[in-house]
């Protein structure tokens, strides 16, 4: 059992690097001004004076270039930013003044990082994008999301190489500390998951199907922390987990033998009319697989994040009808709170169990050996 967690630790680097590059992208498209509740709330008021819950929710759960502590302390993070025509440019998102600003010829714009001809320190509100640069610039920049990947593949090498040394230690004595939490899970994923699923060939997939479930209930379980390092959505970032059902997939058509193609591209015993139509379907249910990994545990994870925002939503909503009818909300949101967030803590397990489960099950198709009668 050591050789698999050793595996899994060196292995989950290549994962997590990739997972943080693509995550980091995933900024330019969902990240939003890095502004606490009371600042989003002002905002959100704008001009007319009025709430804007969609603003709030997708505030919190979306990539960010910095990470809210409380009240009004933010903790900046890194912008790394290269253009062909302008360099590289590296500097802290304080700079933007919570997208107010303009700095080093780059603003917040729509969430999204866009580069400006404006003066630094000019109004964002009143600066021009300039889309030429903007499509020519790469953004490497340390956000949110890329902070809480670091963060939790720390946590997972220190867990599996801990773990790995007792058993070093110990060998085939009792469990203790660490190990006698971690073996119970490890002997799950490995009894229930892979051998079921797999068959003979699973001791090969072990470190890849234990990296992803410690990484998915590792990242699910901090997502529902509200203090940092807690409360990034890593998990449901579709950057992220695009990039580990890339993983799956990448696995499946590697280790895929004859019988698994043959059974693909021309079923034995189907009639080559009926062919026609089922290999068409059998090569899309290749890529389709994956996608389904990638959507089902994405749109999971946020629900429940998004919902918990909603009846907090509520609160303000009915705030500026009646400040009295804001207050009883606000008993009815606390009580709902609790118990959605009981139902995300067993969701948190379901979903990394669910996306093991399904890896597990296609790599064991892409393995299976024919069956000779």
């Amino acid at each position: 059992m050591m050789k698999p967690l050793l595996r899994a630790a060196f292995l989950q680097f290549s994962l997590l690097l990739t997972g943080a590059l693509i995550a980091q992208s995933d900024s330019t498209v969902v990240v939003l001004e890095q502004e606490n509740v009371f600042e989003e709330e002002q905002t959100s008021h704008g001009e007319e004076g009025k709430f804007n819950p969609g603003e709030m929710i997708m505030g919190h759960v979306g990539d960010e270039h910095g990470w809210h502590l409380f009240g009004h302390t933010s903790l900046p993070l890194p912008v790394i930013l290269y253009n062909s025509e302008r360099g590289l440019s590296v500097f802290s998102s304080a700079q933007f003044d919570h997208g107010h600003k303009t700095h080093a010829g780059y603003m917040l714009h729509e969430g999204k990082v866009v580069a400006t001809d404006a003066a630094d320190g000019t109004d964002a509100h009143h600066a021009t994008v300039n889309e030429p640069l903007t499509a020519a610039t790469i953004d490497l920049s340390i956000t949110k999301n890329v902070l809480a990947l670091m963060f939790s593949a720390v946590l997972m090498l220190v867990i599996f190489l801990s773990v790995a040394k007792a058993y070093a230690r110990r060998g085939t004595g009792a469990p203790s500390g660490l190990q006698s939490f971690i073996e119970p899970i490890i002997l799950f994923v490995r009894d229930d998951v892979a051998k079921p699923n797999i068959g003979p060939k699973y001791e090969r997939f072990m470190p890849f199907l234990l990296t992803v479930f410690f990484f998915i209930l590792i990242n699910n379980l901090m997502g529902l922390v509200p203090f940092f390092p807690g409360g990034a959505n890593v998990t449901g970032s579709l950057a992220v987990t695009f990039t580990l059902a890339v993983f799956t997939f990448i696995l499946t058509l590697i280790n895929g033998n004859r019988h698994y193609w043959g059974h693909i591209v021309a079923m034995p015993g189907v009639p080559w009319p009926v062919l026609i139509i089922l290999t068409p379907v059998e090569i899309l249910g290749v890529f389709l697989r994956p996608a389904v990994l990638m959507i089902r545990l994405f749109a999971n994870i946020s629900a429940g994040h998004i919902i918990v925002l909603s009846f907090f939503a509520l609160i303000f909503i009915f705030g500026e009808i009646n400040a009295g009818l804001g207050m009883g909300v606000s008993v009815f949101t606390l009580v709902f709170t609790v118990f959605m967030s009981m139902l995300e803590l067993l969701v948190a397990f379901i979903q990394a169990f669910v996306f093991t489960f399904l890896s597990a099950m296609y790599l064991g198709a892409a393995v299976e050996e024919p069956h000779h009668h």
